[in-house]
């Protein structure tokens, strides 16, 4: 059964490749895809207001709920009225199972315990110790009170075995039912395909996952260290699988030469930190690549980060003025750097959405 007030529909379909065009209904809004997700960890995109974020276009953005659970709490956010009441978010918000991160404590080995039954972790904050299991995240998801849910995974790191990812992707198959059978039907769930780099377990999950009753399909565990080549790759072997009539997410995937590569493939949503994290760093995109204002040579340029840009940045200050920020550590050269970068993002994905509906 469909989660309430949740549907997807395509729009258009490119006749020159996978790509296509669609609307995901949820009880907060539309969201027109293919679609850019910014992350929000915190819940917050960092530097940014809500309303900015509204004004850069922006329908929905991702929260993580290991971060969530941890600080400031579930009963916090319960207390507020959820997610969306908490931080004056109106429009959708997709949250993440809590397995990403656990892998990347699973790189302290000393800090997670995974077995077939979920999860022991120790908090990266004060080493408290904590379990998660597909129950136990699905309950937290639904405090949240998020649009779109994942389900529990194991999210295999790069470079293991075909034996130990197979392991990894009955794991995941497993804690996928569980996570069905106790989701409830008030918010979106999306099965997760995992498999790692190897094609024959990347087709098992594919079909296995779009075989069960989820509203999306996530893709997991292609930005855990594969190139961008495997990335592609995994995109070839698992899109064929997937129902045309459910959405499809690529988790923690964006860099600007990805996007068109996944939309080709078909891909509805994708999240990535990059945009964000770049622009906090000091690097900028303009003209398909990303320049350091940090550098000496844009301190006497009077021109906006790009010519044609429309966003607020671009509008209203310099090159100069920015590289001034930076120089200084102006809590202001973050904002005005974030502004940049999503809208850029969104720009492009316009385009893109356009020349799909062209051809």
């Amino acid at each position: 059964m469909a989660a309430e007030g949740f549907s997807f529909e395509v729009t258009t379909r490119s006749k020159k490749s996978k790509a296509r065009c669609g609307i995901i209904h949820t009880p907060h809004g539309d969201i027109e895809t293919p679609a850019f997700v910014p992350v929000g960890t915190q819940a917050s995109v960092k530097s940014l207001t809500p309303d900015e974020l509204k004004d850069l276009d922006t329908h929905l953005f991702f929260v993580n709920t290991y971060h969530m659970y941890l600080r400031p709490g579930l009963d916090v956010i319960q207390k507020a009225g959820g997610l969306h009441a908490f931080m004056n978010w109106d429009r959708p918000v997709i949250t993440d199972s809590g397995g990403f991160q656990i892998f990347s404590l699973a790189k302290k080995q000393e800090l997670v315990k995974i077995g077939d039954d979920g999860v022991q972790f120790q908090s990266h904050w004060d080493g408290s110790k904590h379990i998660f299991t597909p129950e136990t995240s699905m309950e937290y998801q639904n405090m949240l009170g998020s649009d779109i849910h994942i389900a529990f995974d194991d999210c295999t790191p790069y470079g293991v075995t075909h034996k130990q990812a197979e392991k990894s992707l009955t794991r995941t198959h497993e804690w996928a039912k569980r996570s069905l059978d106790c989701h409830g039907t008030k918010h979106a769930l999306y099965g997760s395909v995992q498999g790692s780099v190897y094609e024959d377990l990347r087709k098992k999950s594919a079909k296995y996952i779009s075989s069960l009753n989820f509203d999306g399909i996530a893709i997991g565990g292609v930005s855990v260290g594969e190139s961008k080549a495997e990335m592609a790759q995994v995109l070839d072997w698992v899109c064929p699988f997937f129902p045309e009539e459910k959405p499809r997410h690529l988790l923690g995937v964006g860099e600007l030469d990805d996007i068109p590569v996944l939309i080709a493939h078909g891909i509805d949503t994708f999240d990535c930190v990059q945009p964000t994290r770049l622009a906090r760093m000091g690097y900028l995109y303009a003209d398909n690549t990303a320049i350091d204002i940090n550098k000496k040579e844009f301190a006497p340029d009077m021109n906006p980060i790009v010519d044609s840009c429309t966003c607020y940045t671009c509008v209203n200050f310099s090159r100069a003025y920015v590289h001034h920020l930076f120089r200084v550590r102006e809590l202001l050269a973050y904002r005005l750097a974030t502004i940049h970068n999503i809208h850029y993002m969104n720009t492009i994905i316009t385009h893109i959405r356009s020349h799909i509906y062209e051809t």
